[in-house]
This record gives C-alpha cells, sequence and structure tokens, in this order.
C-alpha cells in the first residue's frame, strides 16, 4: 500500500530528526558529495545503503546494467553536474554479480524496447568473447560479463568531455570500478582506478 511508504517516510524523518538535530535543514541549505556513484537500477543494490552514507553524500546515477554511453544525455548530464559543479572526487562506476541485464544481454530473446539498450552490453560482450567462452559455467560466464563491463565503463567514464577537463585543468578526481555482490553483500574492487588522461588510448582523447 502506498499509505504504508508514506507512513514508513513520517517515522523515518522522525528518526533521523531524533538522531541529528537540525538534520534536514542542512541539508536543505547545500549538499556537498565528494562521489558519484554510477550503479544499476537493479532494486537490490540501494547505493548509499552499502556504503554506509547518509542522505547528501553520495550523488547517484542508476540504469539498467551501469552503463555509460556517449549518447545518453541523461548520465552526461549528471557526470557534467557532478564534476563541474558539485566538484565531486570520486566517481564509482558498480555493477553487481547476477546482473539480469547483462544475462539477458548475452542471449538472442527478443525482449522489445529494451533490446536497444541491452544491444551495447553485446557490443561489449562480443569485444570479450574469447574470454567469455573461456567460461564453461553459464552463471561464472554472466559473472565475469559483469566485472568486464564495469571495466569497460569506468573506460565511457574516463572519455567524457567532462572528466578529461577536470584533469587537464588539475582538479582532483579519479574514477573506480568496483562489483557488489548480491549473495554476501560485499563490495570487490576491480582494481581499474583511473586520475589522469594518460589512462586512456589518445584517440580519445580531447585537446
Amino acid at each position: 500500500m502506498l499509505s504504508d511508504l508514506l507512513a514508513n517516510n513520517k517515522a523515518w524523518a522522525k528518526q533521523m530528526e531524533e538522531r541529528h538535530p537540525g538534520f534536514f535543514k542542512e541539508l536543505a541549505a547545500q549538499q556537498k558529495p565528494e562521489y558519484l556513484w554510477i550503479g544499476c537500477s537493479d532494486s537490490r543494490v540501494p547505493a548509499n545503503e552499502i556504503v554506509g552514507m547518509m542522505p547528501g553524500e553520495l550523488f547517484v546515477h542508476r540504469n539498467i546494467a551501469n552503463m555509460v554511453l556517449h549518447t545518453d544525455l541523461n548520465c552526461l548530464s549528471v557526470i557534467h553536474f557532478a564534476v563541474d559543479v558539485l566538484k565531486v572526487k570520486h566517481i564509482i562506476v558498480c555493477g553487481h554479480y547476477g546482473c539480469g541485464g547483462v544475462r539477458a544481454s548475452l542471449g538472442n530473446a527478443d525482449l522489445g524496447l529494451i533490446d536497444n539498450w541491452l544491444r551495447h552490453l553485446k557490443d561489449v560482450a562480443y569485444a570479450n568473447q574469447e574470454i567469455l567462452n573461456g567460461q564453461e559455467d553459464e552463471n561464472a560466464r554472466v559473472d565475469r560479463f559483469c566485472e568486464l563491463n564495469v571495466i569497460a565503463q569506468v573506460s565511457n567514464v574516463c572519455k567524457t568531455k567532462p572528466v578529461q577537463r577536470a584533469w587537464k585543468t588539475g582538479q582532483e578526481l579519479s574514477v573506480h570500478g568496483w562489483i557488489y555482490g548480491i549473495e554476501d553483500g560485499v563490495i570487490k574492487d576491480l582494481k581499474v582506478d583511473a586520475s589522469s588522461v594518460d589512462c586512456m588510448p589518445e584517440l580519445y582523447r580531447v585537446d
């Protein structure tokens, strides 16, 4: 029932104010997050909760399979605002194991409109087909692809103009790739950090 959600909200707001008097007034005055989180829309991966952060500490963008596409003005606008206005210091691309979008992209079923979105994932799979074909178990193949997709999206973040401008002007900014395990609640660092234009091929650099 929607009324339950509204009741839950009132109880949560009351509890927050009791624990942190003046919290909402302070929050309304400004937001100064140091992190941009680009994650999957999956309801089992709530960004703030899994990293133990309060409202106002994490700027969040989510879509199916945590993708960063050069044609997605929504995601690019979020990155622009986070980097140029909020001056975040870290951009985290966080995928998760067992991602339904990733799994669907490895198949050939006609899924309708979402096929246009999953096509970008298929491109990543095609570029990594040797690695994926080496996984005999389907679940292992999906999970490995989840990791490879995060790595690809970290690269895509680095190719965006706001990120490259920040690096060229000396703004403190790093990009990271993580993956979350729904079965154990633990985040794995994929060790694909980037903090300068030197991390990408020259062809993608913006003068």
